[in-house]
């Protein structure tokens, strides 16, 4: 996966958007809700990626116990440079592990930031919790 595709997936997702809190060389991907009556959302960051870098990779959020699991399994993903190693991994993205693989680990991320949101805000993504479906249906 290279950076272009990246950042598209990033930003595919509802209310994701793309800033630069640590410089201009470090993209941070982050989720907020529509803004309602002019009060604006708190963000949440689901990704970062110095995105011109030589060695592109990306930190995303991940389960602890799965971030463990993967660190194992996979050379190439390891607890995120400068973010908490308990939620956080650090994703090389040389072209050894699979682009699906990759767009899930992604869209995870997005969805553990999107949980942390209030129910109001998760509707207002159109996220839906239990089904794991961001269109709200089962199955």
């Amino acid at each position: 996966m290279d950076a272009a595709h990246l950042k598209a997936v990033c930003l595919s997702f509802p209310g994701a958007f793309e800033d630069f809190p640590f410089g201009p060389e470090t993209s941070v991907f982050k989720v907020r809700a529509h803004v309602c009556g002019g009060a604006r959302h708190k963000a949440k960051m689901f990704a970062s990626s110095a995105l011109d870098a030589r060695d592109l990779c990306v930190s995303l959020k991940c389960e602890p116990a799965l971030a463990e699991q993967l660190r194992a399994a996979h050379p190439e993903i390891a607890g995120a440079w400068h973010m908490n190693k308990t939620h956080w991994n650090g994703v090389r993205l040389d072209g050894a592990l699979p682009d699906d693989m990759i767009l899930d680990m992604v869209e995870d991320s997005y969805d553990l930031a999107v949980a942390t949101l209030s129910r109001k805000q998760q509707e207002q993504l159109g996220w839906a919790r239990l089904t794991g479906s961001r269109d709200g249906s089962v199955g």
